[in-house]
């Protein structure tokens, strides 16, 4: 019957598909596919209902609703569809939201509404919930760009509150219109009232810390998110002045280096601190202090990472004194300041989609370390590589023609509150496309290193030759997505992928296909975006100067990192050296990975080899808790979280000296 219906027989493959997807999931089996997401326990009931939900609609996407000649460049293995479940019912990526208007209005959040908080204790457990509530009207990252300048007025709030309380206990005497408005740089206030002043100072800064532990432990414990996932969250801040606004950021940096109930170092939010020449760069700058408290907030617990305001991608749209102009990241590396519609500022928007290319796949076909040629296909390699920029580009297009004829009660609280900007003005009924197009498209790329190692022997790490092709070899692809952003007349853009649950997949088809290359393919996975390769003997400083001139091509967003070797919390002073020598080297984002471990047993956290120098306990006799950093956040246990091929590429870090 088989060979007389090939219908019937392709709709039993299809259904066996269906099935074996189920099994492994009920079943444990195929535990690289549950830990494709390490912010997700893919084994827990919720984190398989998750996978239920999400591997069928990649199946559905692949087998009913994606272009041909992109589902073609996935099984070339060229290409790669990042958030495939998401893709047909045209979901959107990430968002950096407008806290300051919906804490100035209030909000909705569908069940009830919220009216505008009167202080700062009450107006962190709202960011908490506005984060919570928008996350499950997309798939990717929910961020504040500039929390401390969106949360001073309700520090100040709370600083008037407590100060007329002060008036009236120390009998100094009563509020009047004369005063004018009350707030903590008031110094005429301070000598007038220096008991009530002291006194509402006092009650603020106590009331401050109170509330940042609360929204960290809030960020920490709210399995809010499909699949019983923390919301991926992330907070920038660091340059706002008023001493307001320092509070904010000082007691979010206290709070962090306090650590969770037990002292354990928080997963989220992913923290960044902005640097700013002028303002918090210099000894004399007025935020220079929290500067040197923020390095010494990421050597003991790895964040904040750091954004450089004053490199030359980030300061093109900078207008001084609107803080939304600012460059900031949604923690792991995405940026979206620039709008081709005039919307360059951060707040309101996101990114929409993006697809990966496999540069190593292309290098093989046309390298020379097959053996099947001895001077690199260049004419060959570009030529291929327009033909999958032009795919992957047809599959973003393809893909925002779905999300935007969405309506916007699909999105729901994004739209109706208006954390997308302008989502409030539509109707339920409407289709959100003309409001997306202020969003971007990025096309991302992974495996530089062994690109260049495939296509001519050495990676752009070891010889300044190949250094210069590989920087060609990004600048033609950024100059792709430029064209076509004028072509297409949207917001297309250039990304430094961070490939977590991607990190092997290329690799495994490409070793399965052309075995294993030294190299190339002889490892787990492709080096991420354009870093030089983890496995690599080379200085922190070195590493920083070779990759810093990628960043300004990279406009959709990049990182750097470098591992330290020892104990970061040790030396403060190296640690802070590397992050301004990362800075000067125009470094758009940057990060300093290091080990944290913690003891089960006694609560130890530093170092810890196969026995806790503490308490002496084996590890294989209690849980030794290794916190690693993933493509610019972390996860509560590299060993259990990862998947194999992170797990590989975390042993293979070698520690850079400085």
């Amino acid at each position: 019957m088989a060979l007389l219906n090939p219908i019937f027989t392709d709709r039993e493959i299809m259904l066996d598909e269906v099935i074996t997807l189920g099994d492994e999931i009920v079943e444990s089996r195929n535990l690289e596919m549950l830990r494709e997401n390490a912010n997700l326990n893919g084994e827990s009931f919720s984190g398989k209902m998750s996978k239920f939900g999400s591997e069928y609609a990649k199946w559905y996407a692949g087998n009913f609703v994606m272009p041909k000649r992109l589902i073609q460049a996935i099984k070339d293995n060229v290409v790669y569809v990042h958030d495939l479940d998401q893709y047909a019912i045209g979901t959107t990526n990430c968002i950096f939201i407008p806290f300051d208007k919906l804490l100035r209005e209030g909000f909705n959040t569908g069940n009830g509404s919220v009216r505008p908080p009167n202080s700062i204790m009450t107006a962190m457990a709202l960011v908490a919930i506005i984060f919570q509530s928008q996350q499950n009207s997309q798939y990717g990252g929910v961020s504040a760009n500039k929390i401390d300048f969106d949360l001073a007025p309700f520090v100040a709030k709370s600083f008037f509150k407590y100060f007329r309380k002060g008036l009236d206990y120390f009998d100094e005497g009563s509020l009047d219109d004369s005063m004018g408005y009350i707030s903590m740089s008031r110094s005429d206030l301070q000598e007038s009232y220096p008991k009530s002043f002291k006194f509402a100072l006092k009650e603020t800064e106590s009331e401050t810390l109170q509330a940042a532990e609360s929204l960290i432990h809030n960020l920490n414990t709210m399995s809010s998110r499909a699949g019983g996932q923390i919301p991926f969250t992330s907070i920038n801040y660091g340059t706002d002045t008023s001493p307001e606004g320092k509070l904010v950021t000082e007691s979010l940096l206290t709070a962090t280096m306090r650590g969770l109930g037990s002292g354990e170092t928080p997963i989220f939010p992913i923290q960044i601190f902005k640097c700013k020449q002028g303002v918090n760069q210099a000894p004399e700058d007025p935020n220079y202090s929290l500067f040197l408290k923020a390095a010494e907030c990421s050597a003991k617990r790895l964040y904040p990472n750091f954004a450089n305001l004053d490199a030359p991608l980030n300061l093109m749209y900078y207008v001084p004194g609107d803080p939304d102009t600012e460059f900031a990241t949604m923690g792991c590396r995405t940026r979206v300041l620039h709008d081709r519609f005039g919307r360059n500022h951060l707040s309101g928007k996101g990114n929409l989609s993006f697809n990966t290319m496999n540069l190593v796949k292309l290098g093989l076909e046309h390298g020379t370390v097959l053996g099947q040629r001895k001077v690199a296909d260049e004419r060959g390699f570009y030529r291929e590589l327009d033909h999958y920029l032009d795919i992957a580009l047809e599959g973003l297009l393809h893909r925002y023609n779905i999300q935007k004829a969405q309506k916007a009660k699909a999105s729901d609280f994004m739209m109706r509150e208006g954390v997308w900007e302008g989502g409030e003005h539509l109707h339920p009924e409407e289709p959100v496309g003309e409001l997306l197009k202020h969003g971007s498209l990025s096309i991302g790329f992974i495996g530089l290193a062994e690109c260049m190692k495939a296509m001519y022997g050495k990676h752009h790490g070891e010889d300044n030759d190949i250094y210069k092709k590989a920087f060609e070899l990004i600048s033609y692809m950024r100059n792709y997505c430029d064209r076509q952003s004028e072509r297409h007349n949207l917001n297309i853009t250039l990304f430094a992928t961070p490939a977590e649950g991607l990190s092997g997949k290329f690799t495994k088809r490409d070793k399965s296909t052309y075995g294993s290359i030294a190299g190339v393919t002889d490892r787990e996975y492709y080096t991420n975006s354009f870093h030089i390769p983890v496995y690599y003997s080379i200085s922190a400083a070195r590493k920083i100067e070779l990759e810093s001139a990628f960043h300004d091509l990279c406009n959709a967003g990049a990182i750097s990192y470098i591992e330290l070797n020892g104990n970061a919390r040790s030396n403060p002073a190296a640690f802070l050296k590397i992050i301004q020598y990362a800075l000067s080297q125009q470094v758009s984002y940057f990060s300093i990975n290091h080990p944290i471990d913690r003891c089960s047993a006694c609560g130890f956290e530093g170092i810890i080899g196969a026995t806790c120098p503490s308490c002496n306990s084996h590890e294989n006799d209690v849980h030794i808790r290794r916190l690693r950093r993933v493509t610019g956040y972390l996860t509560g246990d590299y060993q259990t979280r990862f998947n194999s091929a992170k797990q590989a590429e975390v042993r293979d870090r070698l520690k850079h000296n400085t």
